[in-house]
């Protein structure tokens, strides 16, 4: 009968993390993947929204689709696929946001996507039906360039051109007719933060989506001598039956130009295969040295053709002020960007953002806890006791709430973050940090994703796709749960708080508890920095690159657009790890459930716990000796529970591993902690309140709970020779395994999500946990040979 029900319960379960979805995607106002309206293929139309990194795309990808937007990865790649739902003149279309990019010369498996997405050679993309290219108006020349690159794909194309208030705060007058009359194509004035001009937007994708006319590609800037190579490659393939490597269909001609053009062989190698590459090499090279005697050099000729073409369309269609116009801007650089000042202006807000993170989350925390804890209560007073109430209140319930309480803190880190991005901040804040950062072989993109990782590795790793080069976001990636995130922190409260003296130096200014502290945090980041030159120069092997980053303008930031990308983050955090967690919290329930059998229970607590029930009957309540009755009681309890655990698989596997972490420090129960601690770190204190006695229901944010874990912490002995557990060592040789070690199975599913492979975050589990073990060896054997503190 109870396994019957076990499987009925499992079945549920499974169907109830599904189910969680559903329940929680109206909260945030978001739609799953799969609950997308779905679309017969003959009605869609796609739209690719195209842009340079800071022109404001994303911001007026959120204005076009809101809500309705899906977020996931390209097959194959770890580059971000971000497809948006919206309705153009009655018919639904799918907006797809490409890669932020400064032009369509692929260099790298991430680059390709956008060419290949607009080629329409991505079957998981669909054919592109039309193109919105946004442009920074106050930097137009330098925009065209990528626009000059989409013209010649000859597919319908609507230009946004945004941040037109800042261009006119810089004093540019630009002729908007005669700029789409030059171009060819509409252009639309928009300001994306604000929602201006973005209805007249959609109006033109309607006009250009619905015209019968065909779209011819725009004549190509590059000089004769250039096109007549091209398609002197181009028949050359053909005549050869080449195809592009996959037998589908012979290269487009852009392909062939940024075959010609590409020096590195990286799109030989793509395109071609193996005895097309090698034939094709003598072909290209022969190609280049006729135009390098011509006076085109490649790759230069491009840079020289695209901008020349840039600076002809812009003639006479923008006017500049004869003097350069100091904006709002430059002088708020001025401060922002100072060596000393900037830096201790960037110090300040991060401190107020991560204290408002602890602090603000507190009380949405504890609210979290409260009605998960009451809700797993009120369902554990229906359910008869045994394994169905354990797995719904412990497995299910428990698992809910580990995942759930950690929700303010992300949603408040990316609300702030969501704030100094769309305002224009954060590109300051990666330039102040790029000089500490080049020294282990990262740039400055990597520091505010490494920063995040303080609150939860979470959103750190998922602010990594801010950095375009895949060597350095896989790196940053790799050493972001480094960091001694939140989860840590309760581990490091008792430990201190039990085994670490509170002696003061320096006349009381420093407290050797905080030094403790502090150091801990201090471990982890060490760590990654050796850790990020190491993978710089063995797996990851390559150049730092160069950090160029644009300072776009300041401008206020968009309540909506913040709230957006909050929200997308917050139910990413909890569709995608959550989901997984709970399964794991299901695992590790039954392995410390069963067998549920332990032989001191039946012999002598269970009995010992029904006379005392028995007898708390007969007494008056609200008197001392039924308070005291009721204590011994919930004391047995305690017993039996901890009893169950140390005869269950968990604490079996415990005492398996005891000769293993014995050169740490570790007895049997704390490593059966460390094993139940795995899946979610913050485990940890509630399987060592089961292990000594204290039950299930242990809070370190209370300080009695606190207290009492730490008096028998402090009071354990070893089973073979009777001497104390814990001393200073040991409490350190603990905390440094905590603060290397990847226990944290919503992190790594979130790697696998954004490297797009499980090698990743079985290649950071591996050499975390090595780390994690030989860290807490050092550690515990230099202190056992240090006199006593």
């Amino acid at each position: 009968m109870v396994e019957t029900a076990l499987v009925r319960v499992a079945a549920g379960y499974l169907s109830g993390c599904a189910g969680l979805s559903r329940f929680l995607g109206p909260f945030f106002r978001f739609l799953p993947t799969g609950a997308m309206s779905p679309i017969a293929q003959r009605s869609t139309l796609t739209v690719a929204l195209i842009g340079n990194p800071n022109t404001g795309k994303s911001t007026l990808f959120t204005a076009l689709a809101g809500v309705r937007q899906r977020v996931g990865n390209y097959p194959g790649v770890t580059v971000e696929k971000k497809i948006g739902s919206l309705n153009l003149g009655g018919r639904d279309c799918h907006l797809v946001d490409l890669p932020g990019t400064y032009s369509l010369a692929p260099r790298s498996p991430d680059e390709m996507v956008a060419v290949d997405v607009l080629l329409g050679r991505r079957d998981d993309a669909g054919s592109v039906g039309a193109v919105l290219s946004i442009l920074d108006a106050s930097n137009l020349e330098r925009n065209l360039y990528l626009l000059s690159q989409v013209l010649e794909l000859g597919l319908p194309i609507v230009v946004a051109l945004n941040m037109v208030d800042i261009a006119r705060s810089k004093g540019l007058k630009i002729d908007v007719k005669r700029l789409g009359e030059q171009l060819g194509v509409p252009v639309i004035e928009v300001q994306a933060n604000r929602r201006i001009g973005v209805a007249e937007l959609k109006a033109a994708l309607v006009t250009v989506a619905t015209s019968e006319s065909v779209t011819t590609p725009a004549p190509s800037p590059f000089p004769m001598e250039f096109q007549r190579e091209v398609a002197h490659l181009q028949s050359t393939l053909t005549a050869r039956g080449t195809d592009d490597g996959a037998g589908q269909s012979p290269l487009p001609r852009y392909l062939v130009e940024r075959l010609l053009l590409d020096t590195s062989g990286y799109l030989q190698n793509t395109l071609l295969a193996n005895g097309q590459a090698n034939s094709m090499r003598v072909e290209l090279e022969a190609a280049r040295s006729r135009l390098a005697a011509a006076g085109f050099s490649v790759p230069a000729v491009e840079a020289q053709a695209r901008y020349g073409w840039a600076e002809r369309v812009l003639r006479g269609i923008v006017a500049r002020p004869a003097e350069r116009v100091v904006t709002a801007s430059d002088r708020v650089d001025r401060l922002l960007t100072h060596k000393l000042l900037g830096t201790l202006v960037f110090v300040a807000a991060m401190l107020l953002i991560f204290s408002s993170v602890f602090v603000a989350a507190e009380p949405l925390m504890k609210a979290i806890d409260a009605v998960i804890g009451g809700f797993g209560d009120a369902l554990a007073a229906r359910l008869p006791e045994g394994p169905l109430e354990s797995l719904a209140v412990d497995g299910v319930i428990g698992g809910v709430g580990s995942v759930l309480v950690f929700l303010p803190q992300i949603l408040i880190l990316f609300f702030f973050l969501a704030i100094l991005e769309d305002c224009g901040y954060m590109a300051r804040a990666a330039y102040l940090m790029d000089k500490l950062m080049v020294h282990v072989g990262l740039s400055g993109k990597s520091f505010i994703p490494l920063l995040s990782s303080f609150a939860c590795a979470i959103p750190g790793v998922m602010a990594t796709r801010v950095i375009e080069n895949r060597r350095d976001r896989l790196t940053t990636i790799l050493v972001a749960p480094l960091m001694s995130c939140s989860a840590r922190l309760p581990v490091y409260t008792v430990l201190i708080g039990a085994f670490i003296p509170a002696r003061r130096f320096a006349g009381g200014v420093l407290q050797l508890q905080g030094l403790t502290l502090f150091a801990m945090y201090a471990v982890g980041i060490a760590t990654a920095a050796i850790v990020a030159m190491l993978l710089k120069k063995t797996l990851l092997r390559g150049p730092t690159p160069p950090f160029v980053m644009e300072l776009p303008s300041y401008k206020w930031p968009s309540p909506s657009i913040v709230l957006v990308r909050m929200a997308d983050r917050g139910w990413s955090f909890v569709r995608r790890a959550g989901t997984l967690i709970l399964a794991v919290s299901v695992v590790v329930w039954a392995a410390s459930y069963y067998p549920h059998q332990a032989p001191e229970v039946e012999s002598d607590l269970a009995p010992k716990r029904d006379w005392l029930a028995a007898r708390g009957a007969q007494l008056d309540e609200n008197t001392e000796e039924r308070a005291e009755v009721e204590a011994q009681q919930a004391e047995v309890e305690h017993q039996i529970a901890a009893a169950y655990q140390r005869n269950s698989i968990l604490g079996r596997m415990g005492r398996a591993i005891e000769p293993a972490v014995r050169p740490l420090g570790w007895d049997w129960r704390i490593g059966c902690a460390a094993i139940a601690s795995f899946p979610a770190r913050e485990v940890v204190m509630g399987a060592l309140g089961v292990i000594y006695n204290l039950g299930k229901g242990v809070d370190v944010g209370n300080d009695s709970d606190r207290d009492r874990l730490a008096g028998r912490m402090q009071a354990a002995r070893w089973d073979d020779t009777g001497e104390r557990v814990y001393n200073i060592p040991v409490a350190l040789s603990i905390m440094v395994f905590f603060a290397l070690c990847a226990q944290c199975a919503s992190t790594l599913v979130v790697i696998r999500r954004e490297t797009n492979s499980w090698r990743w975050p079985a290649f950071t589990f591996v050499y975390m946990t090595a780390l994690a073990y030989l860290g807490a060896f050092a550690t515990y054997q230099i202190g056992m040979l240090l006199p006593p503190f």
